[in-house]
């Protein structure tokens, strides 16, 4: 089967080649390095990494700008620019939701982008990544390093001797095989001029998403060499700190590119855990399975009753029917279980509190763009989270844990979210906004209970 390539254009007039190929979920590479959706087709370099993904996802690739099939003719290489690249491939394919695939430099543009757009986003993968390259401006032997690298560019990159090229493949893959260092050394002359390539490092070398990290709210795996050449270990450990929820595979070796070596044991364990993730997320599973700590989130939509009697039975139940579709599409995204519908809401557990929380979150900005788009017949929802460990009893789940989420969840105001002092402390360090409210007496308590509201706005 022959890839299928294509163009599309972005809101600033470049066009963009974009290519799929396979079938299954569908994963989009994010590579902001260099590319060149032809060349790699038919080099057995990236052929390591298409083939196998290929047939294991619907896999779309795409040039950035200034880069392989796409227009070269342009200057802006910025981050706004490339998550401009990016929208337009999503778009372009037509499809509601993608899990990301950001590689290295594409790392910053997955980040940015599923930030920015959480509904069209279902699972993220960072690898060899970082959020702010200037890290390399950080000591007088990085700035000389920055300096020597775009010098070196400039004088000998479209050379048909790759000494100049050499340099970067060193970096890159520094155990490669002879193969792949000459594919790769050639690779890169063919992709892009010097010109483009030094103002894409420029532009790369001014790139801060660290802000965005906590806003990131899909499941998200941070995959990272222990001995990266290329991006020390240190910084794909921080995003994965920053990220509520991520998880951090860790790995052994020096390549930044992980399919540079024919033998590396890394790829099949990449291939096995980007499956993992996407092809596991969100399924509901039985709550009876479910044991030990869990957190549990409530949802509650405000004057349901009265709804009806504005709107009738027909429009109020179209409306109950959206606030399913938001929320369950949200427990896919977040790995969350439903466990049942309350007749005005749904009731929810995670295993984690970073997932929930993150969930929650993704359920207001869902219910706020609906809301902007239909302000005539807009959806209130307030919501409660709650953490301990349930009894789990035919496929429902009970005890003093679920019983203090309802309360929180009545006690909240339409469009907010509370969450007990249990939850709020599990999540300590994931980068979610708190404000403390205080004790509050809950109906059918004994004993108060510290609440905490979410931010949620971005």
């Amino acid at each position: 089967m022959g890839q299928d390539i294509r163009f599309c254009t972005t809101t600033d007039g470049v066009r963009i080649a974009y290519a799929t190929i396979g079938q299954g979920p569908p994963l989009v590479r994010v590579l902001g390095w260099l590319t060149h959706l032809e060349f790699e087709w038919e080099n057995a370099l990236w052929r390591r990494f298409i083939d196998p993904f290929s047939s294991h996802f619907l896999l779309i690739r795409y040039d950035g700008r200034g880069m392989g099939l796409s227009d070269r003719t342009v200057k802006d290489f910025s981050l706004e620019a490339q998550v401009r690249d990016l929208e337009a491939a999503v778009d372009a394919t037509g499809l509601d939701k993608v899990a990301l695939f950001g590689i290295s430099e594409g790392g910053p543009t997955s980040i940015a982008y599923a930030a920015r757009h959480p509904q069209r986003v279902s699972h993220l993968i960072l690898y060899g990544c970082f959020a702010r390259m200037s890290w390399l401006l950080d000591s007088p032997e990085g700035r000389q390093q920055a300096l020597a690298l775009s010098t070196l560019i400039r004088q000998g990159w479209g050379s048909d001797q790759p000494a100049f090229r050499q340099l970067f493949t060193g970096i890159f893959m520094p155990d490669a095989d002879s193969d792949a260092i000459r594919d790769f050394n050639e690779f890169q002359r063919v992709s892009a001029d010097a010109d483009k390539v030094v103002a894409l490092n420029a532009a790369n070398l001014g790139v801060d998403v660290r802000a965005l990290l906590s806003q990131v709210a899909v499941p998200t795996l941070v995959i990272h060499r222990r001995g990266d050449a290329a991006v020390p270990f240190e910084l794909g450990r921080d995003i994965a700190a920053a990220i509520p929820g991520a998880r951090f595979l860790p790995l052994d070796g020096r390549n930044h590119a992980f399919f540079a070596a024919a033998d590396d044991p890394a790829r099949e364990i990449i291939l096995n855990a980007v499956e993992g993730l996407i092809g596991g997320g969100g399924e509901r599973e039985p709550a009876a399975a479910s044991s030990g700590l869990l957190t549990i989130l409530f949802t509650d939509m405000e004057g349901s009753t009265a709804l009806t009697e504005r709107l009738g039975d027909a429009k109020a139940q179209e409306l109950l029917r959206t606030h399913n579709s938001i929320v369950r599409d949200a427990l896919r995204t977040h790995g969350g279980s439903e466990i049942k519908h309350t007749g005005d809401g749904i009731m929810a557990s995670f295993p984690f509190a970073s997932r929930a929380l993150g969930c929650a979150v993704g359920i207001q900005r869902a219910f706020a763009a609906h809301n902007e788009e239909y302000p005539d017949t807009p959806i209130r929802v307030r919501m409660g989270l709650n953490a301990g460990e349930p009894v789990a009893e035919d496929d429902d789940l009970f005890g003093t844990a679920v019983q203090v989420a309802a309360r929180v969840c009545a006690h909240a105001q339409p469009c907010q979210i509370l969450a007990s002092n249990v939850v709020q402390e599990l999540a300590a360090g994931k980068g979610f906004a708190f404000s403390d409210q205080g004790e509050a007496a809950l109906k059918g308590l004994d004993k108060p209970v510290r609440l905490y509201e979410l931010h949620w706005q971005t």
